[in-house]
């Protein structure tokens, strides 16, 4: 028997072509929400197995709604479907993430059916509170060395990249932190190094990081 599917994802023609292409590949969708309100209630009434997120919901992150969830079902599996390979630079804190999630980036559902073994894998993954997997199998090797590059910054360094790519500037950055101007530049200059950002006399260095951080989360910046 085919486990029933609550899918949480804010665009409409993202919602309707995914749901479609669940259904095709023999998926039991029994619900869809655009928010996190909805959501719960249809988890309350309809008794999902699993939960499919999107990380792009306005207003809220999955990581939130998935925790919410959690509260209402502790067993309900969670698959998060996102665009950015570490959830810091979104503002939010991996440790939030509820056991047994899977994660899949976007760009790499290259075979669908990647998507489809995620889905029933998770409710087991639940039940037995594994670890949360990131499924990034089907990444270019460029992919996959960002996702290494970017694990091997501490929490307080991503969090400077990203108040970086807000446009803030060292003293925002260090009254927001409650540091001084000198240990943002330090913060700064170490994110570069270990990104492997190279001086450029033809552009800053800041530039060169916000360029580095609006790719990986996935999105267009001009």
């Amino acid at each position: 028997m085919s486990d029933r599917i609550l899918v949480v994802i804010h665009d409409a023609f993202e919602m309707s072509t995914l749901v479609a292409a669940l259904r095709l590949h023999e998926i039991d969708v029994i619900g869809e929400a655009k928010s996190e309100n909805v959501a719960i209630n249809l988890l309350r009434r309809l008794q999902p197995d699993v939960i499919l997120l999107d990380m792009n919901i306005i207003g809220i992150s999955a990581v939130k709604i998935a925790v919410s969830m959690r509260k209402v079902n502790p067993l309900i599996g969670i698959v998060i479907l996102t665009s950015c390979p570490d959830f810091r630079l979104m503002g939010e804190s991996n440790d939030e993430i509820p056991t047994g999630t899977k994660i899949l980036v976007k760009k790499s559902i290259v075979d669908f059916t990647v998507l489809c073994d995620a889905i029933r894998e998770s409710k087991i993954a639940a039940v037995e509170k594994h670890k949360v997997t990131w499924i990034n199998g089907n990444t270019s090797f460029q992919d996959h060395g960002v996702a290494v590059l970017m694990a091997h910054l501490t929490n307080t360094q991503a969090e400077v990249l990203r108040l970086v790519a807000d446009g803030m500037t060292n003293a925002q950055i260090g009254r927001t932190r409650y540091v001084s101007e000198k240990s943002v530049e330090q913060v700064i200059s170490r994110v570069a190094q270990e990104l492997h950002v190279q001086p450029d006399a033809n552009m800053n260095m800041r530039v060169q990081l916000v360029g580095e951080y609006y790719r990986w989360l996935g999105a267009p910046h001009h």
